[in-house]
Formats: C-alpha cells, sequence, structure tokens
C-alpha cells in the first residue's frame, strides 16, 4: 500500500475504533467501516460484500450496561485491510478473499475484547484525574482528559490496522493459496452461516407472540424471487403503520371493551 493510502486506512479506523464507544455516528459498524476501507483502496465493490456479510453476523451485537460485545470495530477494519491485501497481491478470486476475511472477522473481534480491556483499564485513572481536575474546577482540563480517552479507544484500532497495511501483499495471497480446498470450502460454508446467526440473535431478544407473525410473512415474501429488497421494506413499512394504527385504536377503546391495548395480542390470546 502507499502512504497516502495507509494515512486514510489509519483515519477510517480511528474513526472506528472512537464510534465503538461513542456509537454516534456508527462507523464501527461493519456495513460503513468495510466499504470506507474498500473506498480508500480502491476496492470498493469486495469492501461492500464484506460488509454486508458482517453486518448480519453483528446485528445483535451491543454494549449494555458493564456487558461488552465483541469488537465489531477491530473484526471489520482488520478483515476488510486483510481482503485487500490479497486482492493486491495478485488473487483473481476476490470472492476466496471475502470469504476467508469473513472467517478471520470472529476470532479478530473476540481478540479485541483484549484491547478493548487494556484501554477500559487506563480509563480508570483518566477517570481519576478528571476527578482532580473537577475539584480545582478545571474544566478545560476535563475536556482535554476527556478527548484523550476517546482518542486511546481511536489507536486501539488505528495501530493494530497500520500494522496491517505494512505486511506484505504477496505473503497474504500466498497463505490464501496454500490452503487445501476443504479449508477454504469449509470456510466457505461458515461465511454463508454468518447471516443465519445475526438473524438468529436478533430473533431471539425481539421475538414475541405479537411479532412472530410478522417474521412467517417476512420469511415467505422473501422467497418471492419478483419482490426486491426495495420491496420487502416498503411492504415491511406499511404492516408496521397498519399495526400501529391498530395498537393505538385498541388503547383508545379499552377500556369499554376490556382489551388489553394489544389487537394481535388479544387475537392470539382467543386461541390459546
Amino acid at each position: 500500500m502507499s502512504a497516502i493510502t495507509i494515512l486514510l486506512v489509519a483515519i477510517v479506523a480511528l474513526l472506528a475504533g472512537m464510534e465503538g464507544i461513542l456509537d454516534e455516528f456508527q462507523f464501527h459498524q461493519p456495513l460503513v467501516a468495510c466499504t470506507l476501507i474498500g473506498l480508500v483502496t480502491g476496492h470498493l465493490q469486495e469492501g461492500i460484500l464484506l460488509g454486508g456479510s458482517l453486518q448480519m453476523m453483528a446485528l445483535g451485537w451491543a454494549n449494555v450496561g458493564a456487558a461488552v460485545a465483541p469488537d465489531a470495530a477491530l473484526a471489520s477494519v482488520a478483515s476488510s485491510i486483510i481482503m485487500v491485501l490479497a486482492l493486491n497481491g495478485g488473487a483473481t478470486d476476490s470472492a476466496k478473499a471475502v470469504t476467508a476475511a469473513i472467517a478471520v472477522a470472529v476470532p479478530l473481534s473476540v481478540a479485541g475484547l483484549f484491547l478493548t480491556m487494556i484501554c477500559r483499564t487506563i480509563a480508570t485513572a483518566i477517570a481519576h484525574a478528571m476527578d482532580g481536575c473537577a475539584e480545582k474546577g478545571d474544566f478545560s482540563g476535563i475536556e482535554r482528559w476527556q478527548y484523550a480517552a476517546i482518542l486511546m479507544q481511536g489507536l486501539r484500532i488505528a495501530i493494530p490496522a497500520v500494522l496491517l497495511c505494512v505486511i506484505p501483499a504477496e505473503a497474504v495471497t500466498n497463505a490464501l493459496n496454500a490452503m487445501p480446498d476443504w479449508l477454504s470450502g469449509g470456510m466457505a460454508v461458515g461465511g454463508g452461516m454468518v447471516a443465519s446467526v445475526g438473524y438468529a440473535m436478533v430473533i431471539n431478544m425481539m421475538a414475541t407472540k405479537e411479532t412472530w407473525p410478522f417474521f412467517v410473512l417476512g420469511f415467505v415474501m422473501a422467497t418471492l424471487k419478483e419482490l426486491t429488497l426495495i420491496a420487502l421494506g416498503l411492504v415491511g413499512g406499511c404492516f408496521a403503520i397498519i399495526y400501529l394504527g391498530l395498537k393505538e385504536l385498541a388503547k383508545q377503546g379499552a377500556g369499554a371493551a376490556g382489551g388489553s391495548g394489544d389487537p394481535l395480542g388479544d387475537i392470539l390470546d382467543d386461541y390459546e
């Protein structure tokens, strides 16, 4: 990679690392991070394909309180760089490079938790320093420590990204070409299961007796090849609007009719 490309990759990695904690502009999401890495390295199409696949896996990942989800930022950035190195090294099969990148994303996301633990340990000292500034009424000092803590989270991703960029592209390509067919085939099968895992995690969190009919309708309509993704999205939006309208009407008449305020739930309760 050229120096300009490495600099652009480092900037994207820095933003992804900071957003992994801020959760504001979503730069750490695989679809965004992989697409940006692909854009700055000249492999936009492959970056979108990789980001879309990893996004399916990360649908159910979220930081809730002290529970830390697998590091989607490091997984996205590092796997994208590995894919780009494989393509730059002369790999003619882009699908194989994307498949290999998906396979290494999962262990990278778990390894990223170790870096997160180190940064959060250091953040404890930063919090004490901010307390000292607060006792002195030094608001500018609090802001400086705040910026330093956020920058530290960005460097958590940017430094490994730069180190990966200096790996010779031929070495990555040769490693992929040296893989036996059974391993590359297994990685392809595992990559195809990624989307199912992500959907299963989301369904596990959202599934109730009220939402299951919509899941079933969505699965059935997804088999219709005549419907595009835009059409499915519009149909889903219409179902949501209709359901919310019925729910509001049911709430208004719940006092007189003795219902629960959930029309679909009342219908399902009648069959229990």
